[in-house]
């Protein structure tokens, strides 16, 4: 098994319903123990900043799905609970991120491990550090010493 992290947030629609909504489903794969749950956290937009704010959270999982299955359930989540993707950053029913997966760095054309910018976004990281402190630090750490 191998615990990762999953960052969720929505915009649009019944942001909170949806963020339970994609909880449920995760907790619900036979393959995912779902560890813990952050609190949700309203947040403004990252990136895209003409948008309305976004409720976001985290969860802390245990899973023997591979990296790029784990991503591939995500992504199913992500379209059962309606999401289309239209553009970079903007408006969003849901989206869930995976995060980290154990420590594992990995780079392929669909997935980066960890995230590329879970340090530089509050709202991962300040879900991950309730859920997961050693987590949080590990990558604002990893990160701090790639740019050094």
């Amino acid at each position: 098994m191998a615990r990762a992290v999953l960052a969720l947030g929505a915009n649009m629609g019944d942001p909170a319903r949806q963020l339970e909504q994609a909880i449920a489903k995760i907790a619900a794969h036979p393959q995912i123990s779902l560890l813990k749950q952050s609190a949700g956290i309203v947040t403004a937009p990252w990136g895209k900043t003409d948008q309305a704010e976004f409720h976001n959270a985290a969860v802390l999982i245990d899973t023997s799905l591979e990296p790029l299955e784990l991503l591939d359930f995500c992504l199913a989540t992500e379209a059962e609970i309606g999401r289309v993707r239209l553009e970079k950053w903007g408006p969003r029913v849901i989206d869930i991120d995976v995060i980290t997966y154990d420590e594992m760095v990995l780079e392929t054309e669909r997935l980066t491990l960890p995230h590329p910018y879970a340090h530089e976004r509050d709202f991962v990281l300040t879900p991950v550090q309730e859920i997961a402190p050693d987590v949080a630090d590990w990558l604002v750490n990893r990160a701090a010493r790639k740019s050094s």
